[in-house]
C-alpha cells in the first residue's frame, strides 16, 4: 500500500521514467512469449528455439539496468533524515523500491500477455498473418505454466536487482582498538567506537554528517586540515589526542580497467573464433557470447575511462571551468562510466549489425528489429537517467557555488566541456570496437 501512495504522489518526470521500465518490461515479454510460440510450431527445431531464448536475454539484462537506474533516481524512496522515526528506515525504502520495480514489471507483462493475445487472435478470433505467423502459435493452446514463468522473469529480476542494488550498509570500519559496544536501536547498524571526554565538543560531532567523498565533504575535510595544520598544539595536548580510527578508502575507479580491456579482448576473440566455426548454430551463439564479452569488458572499462578523462582535463595549469569539469568527471566516474560503457557497447553492435546487413544483403526481421530497439532504447534511457542522479548528487554542491558568486555560465561551460571529452574519447573506441567486431562477419 505505502509503495502504490508513493507511485501516485510521484511527478510527471518520475512517472515517465517508470513508464519506460513498464514499456522496456512490455517488449521484453512479447519477445519471450514470441520465443514460446516458435518452440510449440516448430518441435523439431529445439536448438533453434532456444537460441531464439537465449537471444533474448539482452533485452531482459537492458530492461534490469533501466529498472536499477530508475529505482535509483526515484525521490520518494529515497532516504531521508528523521524516517527511521516513524518506521521508514533504509531497510524499508529498499523493499518499497523493490516493491514499485515488481508492480512496473508486473504491469509490463500484462501489457505483452494482451498484445501477444491479440496477434494471436484470441481476444477478437482474428490472427494476425504474414511471416510471424508460425511465432505466435495460432491455433495451439499455450501451457500456462511455461507463460507465467517466462512472465515473470522481468518482474522477478528487476526488483532483486534492485534490492540488491539498494541494500543498506554499514560502511563505516570497525574500530581499532577492539570490537566497541552495541547501542540498541540507535545503533542497529554497527559497533561504536569508543571516545575519550571531551571528544564530543572538540572534533565538532554536533555538526551534521556529510556524505563520504563527496565535494562538500572533501570541502570540508581540506578546511579542518588547513585549520589544524595552521593551529599550534598545546604541548600538553599530545599525549591525550586521540588517535582517529582508519578510514575506508573508496575503490579507484581505475581498478576495473585492466579487467575490461582483457574482457573486451576475450568477447572479440571468441566473435572471431565462432564465425571460423563449422557448425551452422556456431556462429549465432558465438556472437552472442562475444557481444555479452564485449558489452561486459566496456561497462568494466567505463569509469577507469571516464577516471581518465578527469584527469586529462586537469592537466597543465587548467583553468576553473576544466578544473571544475575535472573533478566532477573523477567524482561521478563510478556513477557514469558504466551506462556509458554500455551504451558504446550497443553502438558497436548496431555498427556491426549494419555493416553484416551491407555484406551479405540479409534483412532483420521484426522481432529482430524489436529485440535491437529495445536494447538500445534502454540503453539510452539508462544514461539519461544516470545523468539525473548524478545531478540530483551534485545539487548541494551546485547550490553552494552559485551562494558562493559563481557565474551560472562556468557551471554550463563546464557541462560542456565534460560532454565533449566524453565523446572524443567513447566516440572513438566505440567505432575501433565496431571495427574489430564486424571485421570477422564481413568477411567472405
Amino acid at each position: 500500500m505505502l509503495a502504490l501512495r508513493l507511485t501516485r504522489a510521484a511527478g510527471p518526470a518520475v512517472q515517465l521514467r517508470r513508464l519506460l521500465v513498464v514499456a522496456a518490461a512490455a517488449g521484453t515479454g512479447f519477445l519471450l512469449l514470441c520465443s514460446l510460440g516458435h518452440a510449440l510450431t516448430h518441435p523439431d527445431t529445439a536448438g533453434g528455439s532456444a537460441l531464439r531464448l537465449a537471444w533474448c536475454a539482452a533485452p531482459l539484462a537492458a530492461t534490469v539496468y533501466l529498472a536499477v537506474a530508475v529505482a535509483r533516481t526515484d525521490p520518494g524512496t529515497r532516504p531521508r533524515t528523521g524516517l527511521s522515526a516513524i518506521g521508514l528506515g533504509p531497510g524499508r525504502l529498499m523493499a518499497v523500491s523493490a516493491a514499485t520495480t515488481a508492480a512496473a514489471g508486473t504491469l509490463g507483462s500484462l501489457v505483452a500477455l494482451l498484445l501477444f493475445l491479440q496477434v494471436r487472435g484470441d481476444l477478437t478470433g482474428r490472427p494476425a498473418g504474414g511471416a510471424l505467423a508460425d511465432t505466435y502459435a495460432v491455433g495451439l493452446p499455450l501451457p500456462l505454466p511455461a507463460v507465467l514463468t517466462l512472465l515473470a522473469l522481468v518482474p522477478a529480476a528487476a526488483s532483486a536487482a534492485v534490492a540488491v542494488t539498494l541494500r543498506p550498509s554499514d560502511r563505516r570500519p570497525a574500530p581499532a582498538g577492539g570490537t566497541g559496544r552495541r547501542y540498541g536501536r540507535f545503533g542497529a547498524y554497527g559497533l561504536a567506537a569508543r571516545e575519550t571526554f571531551g571528544a564530543y565538543g572538540r572534533f565538532g560531532a554536533r555538526r551534521a554528517a556529510t556524505p563520504a567523498g563527496s565535494p562538500a565533504a572533501t570541502a570540508a575535510m581540506t578546511a579542518t586540515a588547513t585549520a589544524a595544520s595552521a593551529t599550534p598544539t598545546p604541548a600538553f595536548a599530545s599525549g591525550s589526542t586521540p588517535t582517529p580510527a582508519p578510514t575506508a578508502l573508496p575503490r579507484p575507479a581505475t581498478a576495473d580497467l585492466p579487467w575490461g580491456v582483457a574482457v573486451l579482448a576475450a568477447g572479440l576473440a571468441v566473435e572471431t573464433m565462432a564465425d571460423r566455426a563449422g557448425d551452422p548454430g556456431a556462429p549465432a551463439a558465438g556472437v552472442l557470447v562475444g557481444w555479452a564479452l564485449t558489452a561486459l569488458g566496456l561497462a568494466l572499462a567505463g569509469p577507469g575511462l571516464t577516471q581518465l578523462c578527469g584527469r586529462l582535463l586537469q592537466a597543465v595549469r587548467p583553468g576553473a571551468v576544466r578544473l571544475l569539469a575535472g573533478r566532477v568527471l573523477m567524482e561521478e566516474a563510478q556513477r557514469i562510466g558504466r551506462p556509458l560503457g554500455v551504451v558504446c557497447a550497443v553502438a558497436s553492435a548496431a555498427y556491426a549489425a549494419a555493416a553484416l546487413h551491407g555484406a551479405d544483403g540479409s534483412s532483420f526481421g521484426p522481432l529482430s528489429t524489436l529485440g535491437g530497439l529495445l536494447v538500445a532504447g534502454c540503453a539510452v534511457a539508462t544514461l539519461l537517467t544516470t545523468a539525473v542522479e548524478t545531478k540530483q548528487a551534485r545539487a548541494d554542491a551546485t547550490g553552494a557555488l552559485l551562494r558562493l558568486g559563481a557565474p551560472a555560465t562556468v557551471l554550463r561551460g563546464a557541462a560542456v566541456l565534460r560532454s565533449a571529452v566524453l565523446l572524443a574519447v567513447f566516440g572513438p573506441l566505440t567505432l575501433a570496437v565496431a571495427e574489430l567486431a564486424a571485421l570477422p562477419l564481413t568477411r567472405s
